[in-house]
């Protein structure tokens, strides 16, 4: 048995059908909305705060190219929705500015040094300007872009090299990346959070984050959770959730308090550590300072950054992480954990044989195989 399991939330207690439609609907936003660019929606309705369940569809299905884009990103380890939504967005905004630039349109001058709602409604408005050809979206342009991209790191590069050109620069500021990202989170975090739980003036948005659906049985996995600590296993959460949309539903499906509080990471605690450490970034999965982080049970985020990789053995391998996706494992190997895989995340068995090409310790068709594959094993009576 381990002596500390590793869970993320997404994909593998929750699922993550609400956190996708509510990443489609901020790119919608973000691209044809007034409030921001305002372009043409094309053949989608023009955005509105509170959609009917048919536009939600019709949007992720446009948006993600019918999960295509999705998939794609899930491939390259990309975790966090808030990156999700700046790929994509800033894929289109540079589709259009490229073509304004081809034509000789004075694109730099332009270009903000700093990002925020007025700065991307005013762009919107130099584009507003130009041919309805060159403003039209086309969004599977993502996997043409990002076709040679290995991972989350080259897609940041590839946009930062860019809007790099665009703005005749070597290098686009991190400062100037970072707050174009902020307004892809800041905007995520109104559809998703509703006005119920979002700081700031109201929008109309419900929010999903009360709509939660469990992956399993909450009270099958109560018990699974209450057993493995009762053999004496340390539970912690690794997620790429921020802290509210992680202890509302956790705490409503009666979950939470089955976890240690020091071995739960956010996105929240993510984001900080980043703000603290910049020449870190990105913390987030595949980096392993989520999980890092939790297994430690610190949050001293200097101390986590620090820490040499892979952990020596034992102590690396007294550790399991849970996980749905590619990204989960990359952190996981990096840290030197063992993994177990559950076929419950966007692709379904599907994500079987790559992960047993990947040679995961464990592959289970959903969070409750663990009891079958640690409690009522054979190799469960020495915790190692």
């Amino acid at each position: 048995m381990y002596k500390t399991i590793l869970f993320d939330v997404d994909g593998v207690m929750l699922s993550e059908e609400h956190y996708f439609n509510a990443s489609a609907l901020t790119v919608w936003e973000l691209l044809c909305s007034p409030r921001f660019l305002g372009l043409p929606a094309g053949a989608l309705p023009a955005p509105v705060p509170d959609p009917a369940s048919e536009v939600v569809r019709q949007v992720r299905q446009a948006v993600f190219a019918g999960d295509e884009v999705l998939d794609f990103m899930k491939r390259m380890g990309v975790n966090s929705n808030w990156d999700m939504v700046f790929f994509q967005f800033s894929c289109q905004l540079l589709d259009v500015l490229e073509r304004a630039a081809a034509s000789g349109r004075p694109v730099k001058a332009w270009l903000p040094d700093h990002w925020d709602e007025a700065a991307v409604r005013a762009l919107g408005e130099r584009l507003s300007e130009l041919p309805a050809a060159w403003r039209a979206l086309d969004y599977t342009s993502f996997l043409r872009r990002f076709a040679r991209c290995q991972g989350s790191a080259d897609l940041f590069a590839a946009i930062g090299g860019a809007f790099a050109r665009l703005k005749g620069q070597d290098v686009w500021p991190q400062a100037e990346m970072r707050s174009l990202w902020q307004v892809a989170r800041h905007t995520f975090q109104e559809w998703y959070l509703g006005d119920e739980y979002n700081d700031g003036a109201p929008t109309g948005k419900r929010g999903f984050v009360t709509q939660e659906v469990p992956l399993a049985d909450p009270d099958a996995m109560r018990r699974l959770f209450t057993r493995l600590r009762d053999a004496g296993v340390r539970l912690g959460i690794a997620t790429g959730r921020p802290h509210i949309e992680t202890h509302v539903p956790l705490t409503q499906l009666g979950l939470l308090p089955l976890f240690d509080p020091a071995g739960v990471t956010t996105a929240t605690d993510v984001v900080a550590a980043e703000e603290r450490y910049p020449g870190a970034r990105p913390l987030s999965k595949p980096n392993p300072f989520s999980y890092l982080r939790s297994y430690l049970g610190t949050a001293d985020s200097g101390l986590v950054i620090g820490c040499p990789l892979p952990l020596p053995e034992p102590a690396a391998k007294s550790v399991l992480v849970v996980g749905d996706s590619v990204a989960d494992w990359m952190a996981a190997r990096t840290a030197g954990f063992d993994f177990a895989a559950v076929l419950t995340g966007l692709t379904g068995q599907a994500a079987r044989k790559k992960f047993e090409e990947l040679g995961c310790e464990y592959i289970l068709d959903d969070i409750l195989g663990l009891e079958r594959a640690l409690l009522d094993s054979a190799h469960t009576d020495a915790v190692h």
